[in-house]
């Protein structure tokens, strides 16, 4: 698990340079979550570093895999200095917890909720998980491993989140591209979907 650890970091680093700040969270029975902070001009990245210490298991399985399965840690891109999204930790530690917590395989297309705003005064109140590969990498890992996917999170406001419920990640995402929206920016307010 260490050693997983210890790669993914790696990886962080490589792509994203050197974490500015980073903390800590435990959710009582499951592994240490941490969130790493990096600045990037006016972009400022939050990464989780934990999620993927474990193969993340498919809740209808009785006996999960320690070994085999998906792994991921995610990945949120906000513009600096708009918003209080430092407060955006805790969440995101929820978020890259819940696969321990609640069994499920977090994968691109799905929709996060983190039961609140994501950051004081935010207009959103979920995630949804992009696909990977653009900004951070897959990591290999050794076999029999699985490979570390790096998930890009996007913030949806709650009419987003219920379109996309309706309509579909894809449609959402097409909606976005049409609208011209920075999905970074903080304070954004939701696209136009009628």
């Amino acid at each position: 698990m260490a050693d997983v650890l210890a790669l993914v970091e790696a990886r962080l680093r490589a792509a994203l340079g050197e974490p500015d700040a980073r903390a800590a969270v435990t959710f009582l029975g499951t592994d240490r979550i941490e969130v790493l902070r990096f600045l990037a001009g006016d972009i400022v990245r939050y990464a989780t570093l934990g999620m993927s210490a474990r193969p993340m298991a498919d809740p209808t399985v009785l006996l999960a895999d320690p070994v085999q399965g998906p792994r991921a840690e995610l990945v949120l891109s906000v513009r600096a200095g708009l918003a209080d999204t430092d407060k955006v930790l805790r969440p995101l530690a929820v978020l890259a917890a819940s696969p321990q917590v609640e069994g499920v395989v977090v994968a691109p297309g799905a929709s996060l909720d983190v039961g609140g705003e994501l950051w004081p005064g935010a207009p959103f109140t979920s995630v949804l998980v992009a696909e990977p590969g653009g900004l951070v990498e897959d990591l290999e890992l050794d076999a029999p491993l699985d490979p570390v996917r790096f998930l890009p999170l996007l913030p949806m406001t709650p009419n987003e989140a219920a379109w996309k419920r309706v309509h579909g990640a894809q449609a959402l995402q097409e909606r976005w591209l049409t609208g011209g929206t920075d999905l970074r920016d903080p304070a954004r307010r939701s696209v136009p979907l009628e």
